[in-house]
């Protein structure tokens, strides 16, 4: 069989491509009255209205938008202890622990790999972006300055350092405030058709396309649930990937209608 392996919350799975019929970029989703909590919305697909699953809250997950929720609220303290940490360092002269390559901390990975549809979240990840490098290269000013003058380093600490970082709080903080377009730029939907039924699957990202034969495939369904039934489990370049026989939302909510 030959099958997409996509990811989820580091968990991987595949489901066959005769069953796929697309795969497209997350987008803002209308929502649906009364709907079961695994249906993230609705959306118009090829002049037919289509639902979206999650597959996070179909195996159990939080939504990707609390994820990322998470992942600024822990920048917003990390640089609030990086700040303490400089003053520190300026005021008493004790040893400056943190990194200063902007490229290797986690918020400077996060940004060089993320990319929105949406313009007004570009730009404030691109204010976002200039800021957080600009505050790296003060702060190794300021370390090097408070070798030779301590005042003038805490002064440029005071007017300048500080007030980018403000700057990089507030851009956090609409980031937060758009979690859901987020999301969606980092997400994709798999287009699938089962039997009569045609819904969209919303991951977290494709991986591969790979072809299986029927020996390489190890049978397990003790992570089967109502939904949920697993074909077997596969090994992909030491990766286990599961391998989705079928996903049975009835039992979650009536789905189907195109």
């Amino acid at each position: 069989m030959d099958l997409i392996v996509f990811q989820v919350a580091g968990s991987r799975y595949a489901l066959e491509i005769e069953n796929i019929q697309r795969i497209i970029q997350a987008t803002q989703l209308t929502t649906v009255p009364n709907a079961p909590e695994i249906i993230d919305g609705m959306f118009n697909y090829e002049n037919n209205i289509i639902k979206v699953v999650s597959f996070r809250k179909l195996i159990g997950l939080r939504a990707y938008e609390m994820q990322l929720r998470d992942f600024f609220i822990k920048q917003q303290t990390e640089y609030r202890h990086f700040m303490d940490t400089l003053k520190d360092s300026l005021e008493r002269g004790a040893a400056f622990n943190r990194a200063l390559n902007p490229h290797k901390c986690e918020l400077g990975i996060w940004l060089k790999n993320f990319n929105s549809y949406d313009e007004g979240l570009s730009k404030i990840l691109k204010n976002l972006l200039e800021d957080f490098r600009r505050l790296y290269a003060l702060a190794s000013d300021a370390l090097e300055l408070s070798k030779s003058d301590a005042n003038a380093a805490l002064e440029l600490f005071n007017l300048e350092i500080q007030k980018v970082f403000h700057q990089m709080i507030q851009e956090i903080n609409l980031c937060i405030e758009k979690l859901e377009t987020a999301a969606n730029s980092l997400q994709k939907m798999i287009i699938y058709r089962q039997e009569s039924a045609r819904f969209a699957i919303k991951v977290d990202a494709i991986e591969d396309i790979v072809h299986a034969e029927e020996e390489q495939i190890m049978r397990s369904d003790e992570n089967d649930s109502k939904e949920l039934q697993l074909y077997g489990v596969l090994d992909v370049g030491g990766n286990l990937v599961n391998i989705i026989k079928n996903i049975n939302i009835a039992s979650k909510g009536e789905l189907h209608g195109n």
